[in-house]
């Protein structure tokens, strides 16, 4: 059954919730990270290689742990849309969201008719049988998240479009995406990426859908706190996994002298 704590606008007006992206495929990382208390995880599919078994046991373990399970989709396929919201995913995040074509079709393979093509089931999102189809289906419609991802020079200037479909329930950015595709390498805090994420800010303050950003610097995220974001994504799970072996790693190659006769 879908569980009531979702990232909805409502929420986003309370105390900041935080998520976290998944590139590590285990259902083990997902329940530390879920019970590191994250509020969403993102499960990626677009540069993870990632069985449907290993996936529908991620989103599983998000929803035990009460921890709200989006999965990051790089195309439109209607068919994998669905079968990713039977197993118990509550949004889709479109990566390099290009325009709002875009946005009408992830949410008509997300909903159910007269609002859209997805096709019914029981199952986990029913509680096997706990919760009336009609009524799953009534939540599923209202409550089930797009997210797009703008990580282009295009995807922000059509982001306007994106939001006038009513269909967006947040922004994401993806600076590094945008810094290459603005032709400045690898270089997610350049300045003139850090004034497109605030563009892309100020694009959503004026449509009232919340944005997520992702502080890559404490003075990052203060800006985006000064500016009362409610969503913040808080990084990747490998590069925090990455830096933390490091860093344990490191006193053990230091030499220090040890004094004689200890």
């Amino acid at each position: 059954m879908i569980h009531p704590y979702l990232l909805t606008k409502a929420a986003s007006n309370t105390s900041p919730k935080l998520g976290l992206l998944n590139s590590l495929p285990s259902p083990l990382i997902i329940d530390m990270i879920a019970q590191c208390n994250y509020d969403f995880v993102i499960i990626d599919t677009e540069h993870v290689l990632l069985d449907e078994n290993t996936l529908r046991e991620c989103i599983q373990t998000c929803r035990h742990h009460h921890c709200v399970p989006l999965v990051r989709i790089a195309e439109i396929r209607p068919n994998f849309i669905g079968k990713v919201l039977d197993a118990g995913a509550m949004g889709i995040v479109l990566s390099r969201a290009e325009n709002a074509d875009q946005i009408e079709a992830i949410a008509k393979a997300m909903k159910f008719p007269p609002l859209g093509t997805r096709g019914i089931t029981g199952g986990t999102v029913t509680g096997y049988g706990q919760l009336p189809l009609s009524d799953y289906i009534a939540q599923a419609n209202a409550h089930t998240l797009l997210v797009p991802m703008i990580e282009s020079e295009s995807g922000l200037n059509a982001l306007s479009q994106m939001l006038v479909t009513g269909q967006v329930s947040f922004v994401m950015e993806g600076a590094l995406d945008l810094a290459l595709n603005m032709g400045l390498g690898p270089s997610p805090l350049h300045p003139a990426v850090f004034d497109a994420l605030n563009k892309l800010h100020q694009i959503c303050q004026h449509a009232d859908v919340p944005f997520c950003p992702n502080p890559r610097t404490p003075s990052q995220l203060r800006h985006w706190q000064e500016l009362d974001c409610k969503l913040f994504l808080c990084g990747e799970d490998r590069s925090h996994f990455g830096h933390a072996l490091r860093t344990k790693l490191q006193p053990f190659q230091t030499p220090h002298d040890v004094p004689q006769g200890a």
